[in-house]
C-alpha cells in the first residue's frame, strides 16, 4: 500500500511540474531547428549566452521571406526565447513607429502646404519644454519632420524624436498603436529629463512658407490616455537615479516605454512589405512616404550631406548591429540594412531587414540581448563591446551564410529597395 501510494503520489508531482511547464513554455515562443541552427556554428562565447538566456535575456526572431513566380513574399517567423511579456526597456526603437506615425499625421490632416518636408517651429507652453526654431543640420537651416527622420535612422537622434513625439502626442501614439492592434505598446516619454505630467504635455507647434507665412498652427495638448501599470517591472540589483544619487535596489520600469519585440518586428516588416500587409496593420502613408522611408532606413551616415555626420564617430555600422556593429566593420556596397536599434540600460536591440543584392537575398533579423553583470543601471557600465555587439554579428553571420545556400524556388526581385544615395 505505502509503495502504491508513493507511486501515485510521484505520479502526480511529475504531471503537474510537467503542466507547469507547459503553461511556463506557452509564454515563450521556441523553434528548436533555429536554435540547433545557432548552436551548431556558435562560438564559446555565443555558446555562453545561448546556454544563459536567465543571464542575457536574450529575444531572437529570423524572419524567413519566400517569393512566388509573381513576385509575392511570404513570411515564415523562427523564435528564440520570444515573449513579450519579458520586459527590456526599448530605447530607441520606439522612435520607429513614432516617425511612421508622424508622416501618417500629415495624410490625415491634409492641409495645403503643409507636409514633411514644410517648416515645423516647436513653441513652450508648459514647464520643462523646450522651443525649436532653426536646424544647422538642414540644408535651408530650419527644422522640419523630413529633417528630424533622418537623423532618427542615420544615427538614432534623441531631440529629433522628442519633437516628433511633441508633434504627434502621446494620446495619439498610443490608441493609434493600440488601434492597429499593438496592444501591449507602451510610449509613455520623451527622452529628456521630464515628469509623467510633462510627458503628457507636448508643445504647440507652427508649420511656415518658404516666405515665413503661418500655414497651420496646432495647439498644444494634453493626453488623459489610461496607462495600465498593475504590472511591477523591477531589473537589476541597484541603479543611479536621475541625480544621480546611488540607490541600492532595482531600477522600477513599471511606467516606462514598452514595445514586445515581436510587435516592432511586425511594425518593420508593416512598412517594408505594405503591399502584402492587412490594412488594419498598415500606416496611412503615400509611396513618396514609403520611399523617403526607405532611403533613410538605409542609408550610411557617410552618404549624408544634410546632416552631415563626422565619419570617425558615426561610422558605417554605427546604428547596424547585425552582422556589422561589432569591429565597427566597413558595410559591403551590395548589401544594405533596413533597420531600427536601440541601446540604454545595458539592453541592446535591432529591428533589420537585410538585403544582398549581388545574390540575391533578403530575410529579416529581429533581436534584443541584456549585458550588465553588475547588476547596476545607469552607471554606464555594460558589456556592449565584449558582448553584446559581438552576439549581433555572429547571430548575423550565421543567418546571412544559412541564406547564401538555402534553395528557393523564386529569386526576389528586389528593385524597390534600391536606392539612390550619395
Amino acid at each position: 500500500m505505502l509503495s502504491y501510494l508513493f507511486s501515485m503520489t510521484r505520479n502526480i508531482l511529475i504531471i503537474t511540474l510537467l503542466l507547469y511547464s507547459t503553461i511556463m513554455n506557452a509564454q515563450t515562443k521556441n523553434d528548436a531547428w533555429l536554435e540547433k541552427l545557432l548552436y551548431d556554428k556558435a562560438s564559446p562565447l555565443l555558446t555562453n549566452i545561448l546556454n544563459n538566456p536567465d543571464t542575457f535575456h536574450y529575444q531572437l526572431i529570423y524572419t524567413q521571406i519566400n517569393r512566388d513566380k509573381n513576385n509575392k513574399p511570404s513570411f515564415k517567423h523562427y523564435y528564440l526565447h520570444v515573449d513579450r511579456n519579458q520586459y527590456f526597456n526599448p530605447a530607441s526603437t520606439v522612435k520607429m513607429p513614432v516617425a511612421f506615425l508622424a508622416l501618417e499625421k500629415f495624410n490625415k490632416m491634409n492641409k495645403p502646404g503643409v507636409n514633411k518636408f514644410t517648416t515645423m517651429l516647436t513653441d513652450s507652453a508648459y514647464t520643462g519644454q523646450t522651443t525649436v526654431t532653426a536646424d544647422s543640420s538642414a540644408e535651408n537651416g530650419m527644422p522640419s519632420v523630413s529633417q528630424y527622420i533622418r537623423k532618427i535612422f542615420l544615427v538614432s537622434d534623441n531631440d529629433a524624436y522628442n519633437r516628433l513625439y511633441e508633434f504627434v502626442g502621446q494620446k495619439n501614439i498610443n490608441e493609434r498603436l493600440w488601434q492597429m492592434g499593438y496592444k501591449n505598446f507602451r510610449l509613455t516619454r520623451r527622452f529628456v529629463k521630464a515628469t509623467p505630467e510633462e510627458n503628457r504635455h507636448t508643445n504647440p507647434v507652427r508649420f511656415l512658407d518658404d516666405k515665413g507665412n503661418l500655414l497651420y498652427r496646432q495647439p498644444e495638448a494634453y493626453s488623459d490616455v489610461n496607462f495600465d501599470f498593475s504590472k511591477k517591472i523591477l531589473i537589476g540589483n541597484a541603479h543611479y537615479d536621475r541625480d544621480e544619487n546611488f540607490i541600492n535596489a532595482p531600477m522600477d520600469f513599471t511606467a516606462h516605454n514598452n514595445a514586445p519585440l515581436e510587435d516592432l518586428q511586425q511594425i518593420m516588416q508593416s512598412v517594408l512589405f505594405h503591399q502584402y500587409t492587412p490594412a488594419k496593420k498598415r500606416f496611412l502613408l503615400t509611396g513618396d512616404d514609403y520611399a523617403f522611408l526607405f532611403q533613410y532606413m538605409s542609408e550610411l551616415p557617410f552618404e549624408s550631406t544634410y546632416p552631415k555626420y563626422d565619419t570617425t564617430e558615426f561610422f558605417d555600422s554605427y546604428t547596424k548591429f547585425f552582422w556589422f556593429r561589432a569591429g565597427k566593420q566597413k558595410i559591403p556596397e551590395h548589401i544594405r540594412v533596413f533597420n531600427k536599434t536601440g541601446w540604454s540600460y545595458g539592453f541592446l536591440t535591432d529591428i533589420a531587414y537585410i538585403v544582398d543584392f549581388k545574390n540575391n537575398i533578403e530575410f529579416m533579423l529581429t533581436g534584443n540581448i541584456y549585458v550588465n553583470s553588475d547588476g547596476i543601471l545607469n552607471d554606464d557600465k555594460y558589456e556592449y563591446e565584449e558582448t553584446g555587439y559581438p552576439f549581433f554579428k555572429e547571430i548575423g553571420n550565421i543567418i546571412y551564410d544559412y541564406e547564401l545556400q538555402r534553395e528557393r524556388k523564386y529569386t526576389p526581385k528586389l528593385d524597390e529597395f534600391m536606392m539612390k544615395y550619395k
